[in-house]
């Protein structure tokens, strides 16, 4: 039976038996051409090797034989390793002999590596037809994005030049109004500057008058009083008003009475700074340089 032929034909070329008879037992027995692709197509399962359990009513083995032959896809052409596939498949139909046999699996299996080689060499000219797609597509989409560089860089270059000319223009109007201003300053002011340099002459009379006429510089006037502030040692201050020929001693007195609370104190003043000693006690006011006014700082002694 041409069933027992294949999964025999299958265990001679080293398939283990599990996975012979899955793929028989898938294929429907439509030959060693469909079983082969099928454990082609299913070597990577992860049951593959699992053993076959039959449905009740398709067993393996069974004494129903079936007459449907092997059938091609529509539309699809035939080619060497399947034409000689479909020679194997008769020749097993018959009683054959122990070297016919062996003669048979040794084709089988160069079959086999051709159909192998076929499927590598289809499958690398997917993945050459996929990546020439794929670079096709990397070059539309980098000219897609080097069009839209280039239309902003076109959109910059027009921004800028527009702005340039607004600058440009609005330099030129500021020129303009400056000359406009200048016209209308010089139209307005132009009559008053002659008047102006006519009448001139008449004002330098006074300026040629002699020195003499100007009468002697005005003698600096001699004060009889003067007017005293004292900051005291708390920050407060004292005001009074002393003759210009009293003593310094005077002063001193007064800040005695009115705010040195018993201290011993010096007098100085702060710029140009001096210390008034004992002997500037007695010397006036005005020879002291403290007329007409001046301020004196409480240090401690």
């Amino acid at each position: 039976m041409a069933e027992c032929t294949t999964l025999e034909s299958l265990l001679e070329m080293g398939f283990e038996r599990n996975r012979a008879e899955k793929a028989v037992a898938h294929t429907e027995n439509q030959g060693i051409e469909r079983a082969m692709d099928w454990l082609m197509e299913h070597e990577n399962d992860p049951d593959i090797d699992e053993p076959y359990v039959p449905p009740a009513e398709n067993v393996l083995g069974s004494t129903v034989e079936q007459s449907s032959s092997p059938q091609s896809p529509a539309g699809t052409t035939e080619s060497a390793v399947d034409k000689e596939l479909q020679e194997l498949q008769e020749d097993s139909k018959r009683a054959m002999t122990e070297e016919e046999k062996k003669e048979q699996v040794k084709r089988l299996e160069d079959l086999m590596k051709m159909r192998q080689e076929e499927r590598r060499e289809r499958e690398r000219q997917e993945e050459i037809d996929r990546e020439k797609q794929r670079r096709k597509q990397g070059q539309e989409i980098l000219q897609v994005k080097q069009k839209l560089q280039d239309d902003e860089m076109k959109k910059l270059a027009e921004l800028r030049r527009r702005e340039k000319m607004e600058d440009r223009l609005a330099k030129q109007r500021v020129k303009e109004k400056i000359a406009r201003d200048r016209e209308e300053r010089a139209q307005k002011f132009g009559g008053g500057s002659s008047s102006t340099t006519l009448s001139s002459p008449p004002s330098e009379a006074p300026q040629l008058s002699s020195p003499e006429s100007q009468g002697a510089p005005p003698a600096k006037k001699d004060y009889d009083e003067c007017r005293i502030q004292v900051r005291l040692l708390d920050g407060s201050t004292l005001s009074a008003v002393f003759k210009a020929q009293e003593p310094l001693a005077a002063v001193r007195v007064y800040v005695q009475m009115n705010g040195a609370n018993g201290q011993d104190f010096n007098l100085i003043t702060p710029y140009p700074r001096r210390v008034y000693t004992d002997l500037d006690m007695e010397k006036p006011l005005r020879e002291l340089g403290l007329v007409p006014s001046a301020v004196l700082v409480v240090t401690k002694k």
